[in-house]
């Protein structure tokens, strides 16, 4: 099995790191070997399974998982909202909310924030893309979409994908002022959404469950956000009111546990991505930006 390291850029730090990926050796036996493949296409793909370890993180004898992986991961806990021994099971450590000035959100009015903590990748025109993550593999936009029409008016978009690890804070959030519409679930499988998933089977964020929300802009039209469920992804909760203005910033919803991805969609021409994420990204390198972060500017 191939043990090569994953890699990325921390905007906090300025430099380039290694990351500590969660289930690192399962993971790689399920997605990197021939022995993998069958328990993969069995039992881990399957939504019963995820909501069966869902459920095993809301069960009590969870708590008892939060220290130790607090310990091992180095969470702040000066962030969280509530104290970290108010928690009752793994799940409400892992949904946690942080205190407002944890993520302060960059006010300026030409400026679109990341809409979650996480490791992020930009592909500036999508149709152009042709080696997503493998040499030779092209987004495949009407998978992910699943409309024929939104699919067209987005083909020479632009798109931004934040990977959620275990370790992050775990909620979404409004990368721009808008009103966002009611969202339109798509039913599929849940893979990983890991690096060493995504590494052998890019496909996966177009064929996992997700959900899709267009958010109507003022200044640059409509945008797609998209939650990606994954594996071990209990579920996708929506916290906010369909069809009522909302704020940059303002909470979305938030993921249960798991590993999770969040993919935003801009129409071609309206918005230019930050330096750092297309020279990381052209590197096939992902970002690591939190939350309220500046992602792009409005053009």
């Amino acid at each position: 099995m191939s043990a090569e390291p994953i890699t990325f850029f921390n905007r906090q730090t300025r430099r380039i790191e290694t990351e500590a990926v969660y289930g690192e050796g399962f993971l790689r036996f399920t997605y990197e070997s021939p022995l993998g493949a069958l328990p993969l296409h069995a039992l881990v793909k399957r939504a019963a399974f995820s909501g069966w370890y869902g459920r095993r993180m809301d069960a009590p004898a969870s708590r008892a998982k939060i220290a130790p992986f607090l310990a091992t991961y180095g969470v702040d806990t000066g962030e969280f909202a509530d104290a970290p021994g108010s928690f009752r099971t793994f799940n409400e450590f892992f949904y946690r909310k942080l205190k407002p000035q944890a993520r302060p959100i960059a006010a300026g009015e030409s400026e679109i924030v990341f809409p979650a903590d996480g490791r992020h990748l930009v592909l500036p025109d999508i149709v152009a893309c042709d080696d997503f993550f493998i040499k030779g593999v092209r987004f495949d936009l009407a998978a992910l979409l699943g409309d024929a029409v939104e699919t067209k008016r987005f083909a020479q978009g632009d798109m931004l994908i934040s990977r959620l690890c275990p370790v992050d804070y775990h909620r979404f959030h409004f990368p721009c002022d808008g009103t966002p519409n009611a969202p339109r679930l798509i039913n599929g499988p849940l893979y990983s959404v890991s690096p060493i998933a995504l590494r052998k089977r890019p496909s996966i964020l177009w064929e996992n469950k997700r959900e899709i929300t267009v958010l109507r802009t003022p200044e640059f039209g409509d945008v797609l956000l998209l939650e990606v469920g994954a594996t071990c992804v209990g579920s996708i909760v929506q916290t906010f009111t369909s069809d009522a203005p909302i704020r940059k910033g303002a909470e979305k919803g938030y993921f249960r546990f798991g590993g999770s991805c969040f993919i935003t969609i801009f129409e071609a021409g309206r918005v230019r991505f930050a330096a750092d994420l297309i020279e990381h990204s052209r590197a096939g390198r992902e970002v690591y930006a939190r939350m309220g972060d500046v992602a792009a500017h409005v053009l």
